[in-house]
């Protein structure tokens, strides 16, 4: 016999394909939960309890018992105020924001929700999505008219832009006798960068077309030129002697030099499939970025930098992770 989660997945599933289901289509933000959406079952005690209320009533009935018809209806209004808190305690919930540090496939990524409470406490209430464990929602949306955030782990498994899927919320409180359950499917998808190649060839060398020559900066061994002195400036570089002949303060500047461009090609990695052609290159993008080395990445039709920095290597990583499948 399947078990519960088991048969509530297929109820979810079953529900989720019907044409008239709210939530069966991605929707933009925000996203708010209200009665036409909300779905509600009895669990295995609630169906229990369920059997015992109507067991009492018929024999209350037969015997024509009074205060057994009493107690009977009092159980069923308790049933019934149960399974509308746990209706309530879903209805009105809102989702204003979403936001996720992409990561690089193969690792978990962390989904971090903005969510409003509106005016009831929403205690005992579970969020989770397709895949992943489900967690429950923070201690300050139980606090009538608060917000808080809440943050999901999700597994990936491939680059690219990811689809969400639907973020099921789940409630069996106040009395554990009904479940209440919704969707939230948002449209919005989050970035997966591409896996890192495990081990592999150093960085390149230098391309021709990426040389540089020595740039001049203020700190080195050998005297490049004298300048005019600029505020912020330190008095050690001042040129005294020079300054007192021309009468203004002069500033020596020095040369250092500096590490060439790294380049990263697309076609230099031809005889490797083309997913180990991301994953090196990604890789290569992480440790250009380690050794403060600029680089430049060239794959097709769009080529990147030479540069270096967080803007960059973010560019450079989403740019692998949005590149077409093989054979595309």
């Amino acid at each position: 016999m399947p078990s519960r989660p088991d048969v509530l997945e297929r109820i979810d599933d079953g529900l989720a394909r019907l044409p008239f289901v709210r939530g069966r289509k991605p929707e933009p933000l925000p996203i708010t939960l209200d009665r036409k959406r909300i779905y509600v079952l009895p669990t295995r005690q609630g169906l229990l309890v369920g059997v015992l209320v109507l067991g009492m009533l018929l024999g209350a009935l037969n015997y024509n018992n009074n205060p057994g018809l009493m107690l009977a209806f009092l159980l069923a209004a308790i049933v019934h105020n149960g399974v509308v808190l746990a209706h309530l305690r879903l209805s009105g919930l809102r989702l204003t924001a979403l936001h996720a540090e992409p990561v690089h496939a193969g690792e978990s990524l962390a989904l971090r929700l903005r969510l409003e409470s509106g005016k009831r406490s929403r205690e005992g209430v579970q969020l989770r999505a397709a895949t992943g464990e489900a967690v429950d929602l923070p201690v300050g949306l139980h606090v009538t008219g608060a917000d808080a955030e809440v943050e999901l782990t999700i597994p990936t498994a491939r680059r690219g832009l990811m689809d969400l899927g639907r973020l099921r919320l789940s409630t069996t409180r106040p009395l554990g006798l009904a479940r209440a359950w919704s969707w939230w499917r948002p449209q919005q998808r989050v970035l997966v960068y591409p896996a890192l190649e495990r081990s592999g060839p150093p960085l390149p060398g230098t391309a021709s077309d990426g040389a540089r020559q020595p740039r001049a900066q203020r700190s080195g061994e050998d005297t490049h030129h004298l300048r005019d002195y600029r505020n912020g400036d330190a008095p050690r570089q001042i040129a005294w002697k020079a300054s007192a002949r021309l009468e203004r303060l002069m500033v020596r500047e020095y040369e250092a030099g500096v590490a060439r461009d790294v380049m990263l090609d697309w076609q230099a990695l031809r005889q490797l499939p083309h997913e180990q052609r991301i994953a090196r290159l990604a890789r290569w993008v992480l440790e250009a970025e380690r050794e403060g080395r600029r680089y430049r990445l060239q794959i097709p039709g769009t080529t990147l930098g030479p540069a270096r920095g967080t803007e960059h290597r973010h560019a450079c990583l989403r740019a692998l992770a949005l590149l077409p499948e093989a054979g595309a």
